[in-house]
């Protein structure tokens, strides 16, 4: 039976494939302040504005590519039973070939309605005011805006909690409650944590190996460190 790992992972592994974090530029996202494109107040204040912001970023998307950190990531399913929590809402995991992958804060090629968050619809082109569910009620992009519940947790802390490997990539430990997942864990779970600026990971008692690279050469290390372990056993 293969082992399960289960892997987190942020804006840092999507950034390598050319899509920007708001993280990166003191709080703004491709020029935007995030208060006025990511919280529901930006969308009652400016419904045409947060429409423009997020059609631009679908478009984004259709211009880049998975990198090698989603490709190895892909391939590790080989060995190992693969979970991926993503933070990010583009579909690059996907893309790569990632069989599980669970989206925390929404798909950007996704929209729901503004009356029922269940109903939830594909959608690759332009959201525009008067797109509309199947009620009558404007459809929104599917994207958990800060200050809203995150949906997925509930089933994001079942799957950390069946991990025998854990590990955070590319991401600051800084928005939670994603960043809470790792206290999840089982003390006796090996946990990896890659990221090129690592920071202190605090209330863990679980061994954390520390792999001080971007993503995609840290997967790589990622997946060597994996193989030598599970050889050793």
């Amino acid at each position: 039976m293969k082992k399960k790992l289960v892997v987190l992972t942020g804006a840092g592994i999507s950034a390598e494939s050319g899509i920007k974090t708001f993280r990166d530029s003191d709080g703004l996202w491709e020029g935007h302040d995030v208060m006025e494109v990511a919280t529901p107040e930006g969308w009652h204040k400016n419904q045409e504005l947060v429409l423009d912001f997020y059609n631009k970023r679908r478009q984004q998307l259709k211009e880049v590519k998975p990198n090698l950190g989603h490709l190895i990531l892909a391939e590790l399913e080989k060995d190992f039973d693969v979970y991926i929590i993503t933070q990010n809402v583009d579909d690059l995991h996907e893309r790569a070939g990632s069989s599980n992958v669970l989206h925390l804060h929404g798909e950007l090629l996704k929209v729901r309605s503004t009356k029922n968050r269940d109903l939830i619809l594909d959608w690759t082109d332009d959201l525009f005011t008067g797109d509309l569910d199947e009620n009558g009620h404007q459809l929104r992009p599917h994207i958990v805006w800060f200050g809203e519940d995150v949906p997925a947790l509930e089933e994001a802390i079942s799957i950390v909690e069946e991990a025998d490997y854990f590990a955070v990539i590319g991401t600051s430990l800084q928005v939670y409650p994603a960043a809470g997942l790792i206290s999840y864990t089982y003390s006796i779970t090996p946990v990896f944590y890659i990221d090129p600026k690592p920071i202190a990971i605090p209330n863990i008692s679980n061994k954390v190996e520390t792999i001080a690279k971007f993503a995609s050469e840290g997967v790589a290390d990622l997946r060597e460190r994996l193989l030598v372990l599970e050889n050793a056993l």
